[in-house]
């Protein structure tokens, strides 16, 4: 008789449990739906909107007074050139971090601190990062309000990220692959770079790709160290005739950015504008999915190649 009791209250806890399970999917499917289908109701209505201002003019126009024949060239050019100095400051310094502080850095004090703070820096606002920016590479270093100084300071930006997924691929690596590598005489170094870089490439991939999907949306930082709102000319081409046959003057010139060009076509009253904040936001939509898009497909193809 003792026995059924206990089989019995075994059941109902079974059964609380269970429903349990069923409240929370059906609590977590209903907040899933709600992000999807606000993402969607947004996106169709940018979809509306800014589609018929979508054309190659729209593309190779600079901004204008007159909204039908306003363009992103110098915000999407500027952009771009702000992107490639975030990924070629950030990536280098962010994996080489992440590479110290899990196989090379002492378990020490120290060490504790410092992956504490880069932990806690991924979460700082990213306005803080535009002060320090400001700071630091516009008036301390002097670089003024150039191109040079957005990248970096977007590289302060997601280099938390960057760190962070480093280390998390790396901790993915089965430890018999490090085991395996010393056994056969193997130097740290050579572990890293034969083994473990080459087997944990899709995680930090993917960390990378989406940091850089974060900052290229990114409106505070730029604001701050003081991105023009309306710029009818391109910065010098990287590219010259004459040998050497690369520039960096580009680096110094003044800039603008696709949020800061949306920001600006908003706060005028004409319909018009609105419009064409809307194709400008349906562009910077659709970049920043092709980016997490690419960062799925990398991965996929990546852990599909490993054979541990």
């Amino acid at each position: 008789m003792k026995s059924v009791n206990n089989l019995e209250e075994i059941r109902k806890i079974i059964g609380r449990h269970k429903r349990w399970d069923l409240i929370f999917m059906i609590a977590g499917i209903f907040a899933l739906m709600i992000a999807v289908l606000t993402f969607m109701a947004l996106f169709a209505h940018m979809l509306f909107d800014g589609m018929p201002r979508l054309s190659w003019d729209f593309f190779t126009s600079f901004p204008s007074r007159r909204p039908e024949s306003a363009g992103i060239l110098s915000a999407w050019v500027g952009t771009t050139l702000v992107m490639l100095v975030t990924a070629v400051s950030a990536v280098p310094l962010g994996i080489g971090s992440g590479i110290y502080l899990e196989e090379y850095a002492p378990k020490n004090l120290i060490t504790e601190i410092i992956e504490i703070n880069v932990t806690n820096l991924a979460g700082v606002p990213s306005i803080i990062y535009g002060l320090l920016a400001l700071g630091l590479f516009v008036y301390q270093l002097g670089f003024g309000q150039s191109i040079l100084a957005a990248g970096l300071a977007l590289a302060l930006l997601i280099l938390p990220v960057v760190i962070v997924a480093t280390r998390e691929a790396i901790r993915s690596i089965p430890v018999t692959i490090r085991e395996g590598a010393y056994a056969l005489g193997a130097t740290k170094w050579q572990t890293v770079s034969d083994h473990l870089l080459p087997y944990s490439s899709a995680g930090i991939l993917t960390g990378i790709i989406i940091g850089l999907a974060r900052a290229i949306g990114e409106t505070a930082p730029i604001i701050t160290i003081g991105a023009l709102t309306f710029i009818a000319f391109l910065p010098p081409s990287p590219v010259k005739n004459e040998f050497p046959y690369v520039s960096f003057e580009w680096l110094t010139a003044p800039f603008t950015v696709m949020p800061i060009q949306m920001f600006n076509w908003v706060s005028r009253p004409e319909e018009a504008f609105q419009l064409n904040a809307a194709a400008a936001g349906l562009v910077l939509v659709v970049m920043t999915l092709a980016m997490n898009g690419l960062a799925i497909y990398l991965r996929y193809r990546m852990r599909k190649n490993i054979k541990w």
